[in-house]
């Protein structure tokens, strides 16, 4: 019980590369900090197979190998894990006060990360078939549809890295596009339009997923002169953009048109001692460097806070 009154100095959210950086830098400035782990460790960073953009790995570096080596290296310097997730967040007195589903945390600085999740289509079948055909992460299910034909919905680059990534295991991609021109780097796109097994569907969005045991065809709408088609499938993945993990911080923190936390240049939010860092409060940036980045701006001016606050 001793442990539950514990007030701690810094209370992390979320353990991707912008709550592990944070963790970081206040363990560096000896501050113990304490991070809540959520449902998995390196969040998003952590289910892509390759990162090829991130400084130090010229030959790159896997998603889940680099969120190992981030999480080491804070805890090096005394960074602590709870495996554990936040279930309730009261900001309205400090010390903030953090339920998870076991106990209650007390902190007098909290730096909220909590990243952001994987949008949906809500179409006919797509919950229905999850986990039978209907997937939100490549590197975590490509290896079940080797030798099968799939889908790719989107147009960025998430979409076009996860679909150079089934054709290690597919027969054929076929990546579906609302649109007829692609929001993915250039690079990405040679690579994916060069790619023997992938092939395009124009100006067209997913109407049904369709199946028995599991997915076994799409429904597709052309948007331009709503001819509908069904396209045979044993397994589609969404990547059409991500929404931030904020439902916890409703109507206590202000946050935009699109429930992203509103932070300013220093990771300061709405409340004094409240710091926000990564896809929880960038909708624009989007990458692995930027969110580590602001996750150690963010315990930068959290450790500050605290010196100003004489703690």
């Amino acid at each position: 019980m001793a442990e539950e009154k514990q007030i701690e100095d810094i209370l992390i959210l979320g353990t991707g590369p912008a709550g592990l950086a944070a963790a970081l830098y206040a363990a560096r400035a000896d501050l113990r900090p304490l991070l809540l782990t959520g449902t998995e460790i390196g969040g998003q960073a952590a289910t892509t197979d390759r990162i090829e953009n991130y400084p130090g790995f010229p030959d790159g570096v896997g998603g889940t190998e680099l969120a190992d080596l981030f999480q080491k290296n804070a805890e090096r310097f005394g960074a602590r894990l709870e495996y554990d997730t936040a279930t309730q967040v009261d900001l309205s007195s400090r010390p903030f006060s953090v339920k998870t589903y076991s106990k209650e945390f007390k902190a007098r600085a909290l730096i909220i990360a909590t990243g952001a999740s994987p949008n949906k289509l809500g179409v006919p079948g797509e919950e229905s078939f999850r986990g039978k055909g209907v997937s939100y992460c490549a590197t975590c299910d490509g290896w079940f549809f080797k030798d099968k034909d799939v889908a790719v919905v989107g147009g960025g680059d998430s979409a076009l890295e996860e679909a150079i990534f089934l054709t290690r295991y597919a027969k054929t991609v076929t990546i579906i596009h609302r649109r007829e021109e692609l929001r993915a780097g250039a690079l990405l796109q040679k690579r994916a339009k060069t790619n023997p097994k992938i092939k395009f569907i124009w100006n067209s969005v997913v109407e049904e997923i369709r199946g028995d045991q599991g997915v076994s065809s799409l429904l597709i709408q052309n948007v331009q002169d709503g001819g509908k088609s069904e396209l045979p499938v044993n397994g589609i993945f969404i990547f059409i953009g991500h929404s931030p993990n904020t439902q916890l911080f409703t109507n206590q923190l202000k946050m935009d048109d699109k429930n992203y936390i509103i932070a300013d240049a220093h990771m300061n939010t709405s409340v004094a001692g409240v710091f926000a860092a990564g896809e929880v409060c960038d909708a624009f940036f989007r990458q692995v460097i930027t969110s580590a980045g602001m996750g150690a701006a963010a315990a930068i001016s959290a450790t500050r806070f605290l010196e100003s606050e004489g703690e």
